[in-house]
């Protein structure tokens, strides 16, 4: 692909450029098509992203929304047929702020006000639509083959809340019209697969904005879902040693200064609260609690190391437009742990961390992931805490041990936590980009900031280091998880609803009422349909909106042999058996996580 630089030199795009050259090329068509469609519009960004682009925008009173798309597109296209040159030119600060008011672009003119007093400022120009940029881009508009507006959402001017709300449009753009076509057909699937979606339709959670943005309400299955997975991660921590505990969801003021929470992580809190002459704060994490429980008496060499885990409730202000469903909301619930060790220690612990973060993956067959060793930028002195001592112990503690367990990783800077470096699983769902599940952070840092000690076996007083570990991360983000990799089909040991008891018509329903009964008494999650509608109807409604692992589909043939007719959801297969051999295969099979 041939492409146009800002000093109006031609040239050949690398494969890897011309990509991110198109879809930038594609903001300024965008542009154009809005500036034609809406002449009162103001233009402030246009950047490329990692799969198209996006443009954001003052349109004044107007108020677009998704209907308006396909005449956005077509105006695209349209512009696209016109196969107008870019062109670019050259202008001195002076000239370049007369021109931008001269068309009225007020985020321009401000724009150029940051830049340097001597700054030479590029344009580039297709038609009659002209935009400030360094480029590059295609040589004529008809090099934009494959393109489509994805959506709409806020931007505040320049990411500052006190500065005005634009418009985001956003949007894709490929090489090909059959990459495009494949994205599509991606997008359909993370739509089939959308947490969102599917837990509306089997009624396991909801959220309204009378309760506030990023509040997720579990409903009945849901919460018996999330009750399946605390249970399930307790009992394996609590066979490892671990103690639970319970803490407060606010914590002063005061605490987060001490764990420097305060200074790092400030912007991401709720806003203090002022009560009596103190401030507190709802939490974000958990670990100034644990530590002062750690502080809460003497503790002994002998006595490590210790492990206290908590399923705990945190809040976080995430920016609205990062909010979605469970998966990232304002509260959640971390499965939360903290184990104070002695130096050496460390690496029998972090390989029991780790063994357990695969046994769980194993249970719910998770095998695509990948290990990552997260360290801080040595650059960013505001991000993390400063000591290179520390830092370099820490990381070089944590990469040793991850060597000698023989686990593969790969090493990211600047993704630490701003106390230690850290061990992150990252998972590929079905659909979308990876995302951290698990974590293993090593802290040299919090335990000497708490004073935290224990007296070692020559009876001096040593600080002990801390692993903080999530093994399903938050309860809400893992549930999210499961519900897109299975599409809402979860196996029978977490879904709400094991079996649906389905009577063939109403002379049946006395008989089913017993099986249900039975089910119910021998500790399996069971619903008796005794609704009026047609069998076939229960079936379908039982596997496709229920998904419901197992329909017990009982008429006169059940009744006279007092047997039970077994219909597995995802095979669709029906074995018929007695109403013991079923309950003894269902509890064989949530026994082992099946």
């Amino acid at each position: 692909m041939k492409i146009i630089h800002n000093d109006g030199t031609t040239g050949e795009c690398l494969a890897e450029e011309e990509l991110h050259v198109l879809r930038h090329s594609a903001a300024h068509i965008l542009a154009q098509a809005v500036k034609r469609l809406y002449p009162e519009a103001h233009f402030a960004y246009g950047p490329a992203t990692e799969k198209g682009f996006y443009y954001d925008i003052d349109l004044g009173e107007t108020v677009i929304s998704d209907e308006d798309f396909p005449k956005i597109e077509a105006e695209m296209l349209k512009i696209t047929k016109e196969n107008l040159p870019f062109k670019s030119f050259i202008l001195s600060r002076e000239e370049s702020i007369k021109l931008m008011q001269e068309r009225g672009e007020i985020y321009k003119v401000e724009h150029i006000g940051d830049l340097a007093e001597d700054a030479v400022i590029s344009f580039f120009q297709q038609g009659e639509y002209i935009d400030m940029c360094v480029g590059p881009h295609i040589c004529y508009t008809k090099a934009l083959k494959a393109f489509k507006i994805t959506g709409i959402s806020g931007a505040y001017w320049k990411n500052n809340s006190e500065n005005k709300m634009l418009t985001r449009i956003n949007g894709v753009a490929f090489a090909s019209k059959e990459e495009l076509a494949e994205y599509e057909r991606e997008m359909e699937e993370a739509r089939q697969r959308d947490h969102r979606k599917i837990g509306k339709e089997m009624g396991l959670f909801m959220t309204d904005n009378l309760v506030g943005r990023g509040l997720p309400m579990f409903l009945p299955k849901g919460y018996t879902i999330w009750q399946e997975l605390e249970n399930y991660i307790k009992e394996k921590e609590r066979k490892l040693g671990y103690q639970h505990v319970m803490t407060p969801c606010v914590g002063s003021v005061e605490l987060y200064k001490t764990s420097g929470h305060w200074d790092h992580y400030k912007d991401n809190m709720f806003p203090a609260m002022e009560v009596e002459g103190e401030s507190f704060v709802l939490r974000p994490m958990n670990c100034p609690h644990h530590m002062m429980i750690y502080a809460n008496k003497p503790r002994s060499y002998r006595q490590l190391p210790l492990r206290i885990g908590e399923i705990a409730h945190d809040f976080r202000f995430e920016a609205s437009g990062t909010l979605k469903g469970i998966e990232r909301g304002r509260h959640f619930c971390q499965n939360d742990a903290h184990l104070f060790v002695t130096p050496d220690q460390i690496k029998d612990e972090v390989a029991a961390v780790v063994n357990l973060i695969f046994d769980v993956y194993k249970d719910f067959n998770i095998t695509n992931y990948r290990c990552v060793l997260s360290l801080r930028d040595p650059a960013d002195t505001k991000k993390y805490h400063q000591d290179d001592e520390m830092w370099n112990k820490a990381e070089s503690a944590l990469r040793e041990v991850l060597i000698q367990l023989g686990i593969d990783f790969t090493e990211e800077i600047g993704e630490a936590a701003f106390y230690g470096p850290k061990l992150d699983v990252n998972v590929k769902p079905a659909v979308g980009a990876e995302y951290t599940l698990s974590t293993c952070q090593l802290d040299f840092c919090l335990p000497a900031k708490f004073d935290l000690k224990y007296v070692d076996n020559n009876s001096n007083e040593q600080t002990p280091v801390v692993l903080h570990r999530a093994i399903l991360g938050s309860l809400d983000r893992f549930m999210a998880y499961l519900i897109e990799e299975t599409k809402g089909k979860f196996p029978l040991w977490v879904a709400p609803v094991q079996v649906k008891v389905i009577p063939v018509s109403e002379k049946h329903l006395e008989y089913a009422t017993k099986v249900n009964e039975a089910l119910e008494n021998a500790g399996i999650r069971s619903e008796l349909d005794a609704s009026n509608e047609k069998v076939g109807y229960k079936i379908r409604a039982a596997r496709q909106e229920d998904r419901v692992p197992y329909m017990l589909i009982l008429g006169e043939k059940e009744i006279e042999a007092e047997t039970v007719s077994a219909r597995d959801r995802d095979t669709d297969e029906t074995t018929t058996m007695s109403l013991d051999e079923f309950i003894a295969m269902c509890k064989n099979q949530i026994a082992n996580h099946k």
